[in-house]
């Protein structure tokens, strides 16, 4: 498998180790999750094994089930960055950084 790949996975394992957490620390069974997230209990059991072939909806959705969306959300923000700010007045266009 090739290292890029190797990683991904690791990540994907990792985050759907975290969900399984918070869903637990929060008192919620899978299938609370499942209905919260609007998905199916197969669908979040491939969110909570890291299946890097669940799609972007299905993911946010059981981050926001879980109360963790904006904490995504955040923690994927250049601007919540020192590179982020310091570059972005000189790398993005006005438009984007309205």
């Amino acid at each position: 498998m090739p290292r890029g790949s190797a990683r991904v996975s690791a990540a994907a394992a990792s985050i759907g180790e975290q969900f399984v957490a918070w869903r637990k620390l929060q008192g919620l069974t899978a299938v609370q999750v499942s209905e919260r997230a609007g998905i199916s209990r197969n669908t979040l059991r491939r969110v909570e094994t890291g299946d890097t072939g669940v799609g972007m909806q299905a993911f946010l959705s059981v981050a926001r089930a879980l109360g963790v969306l904006e904490a995504i959300v955040k923690a994927t923000d250049p601007y919540e960055t020192d590179l982020g700010r310091a570059r972005a007045d000189e790398i993005l266009p006005m438009r984007v950084r309205q």
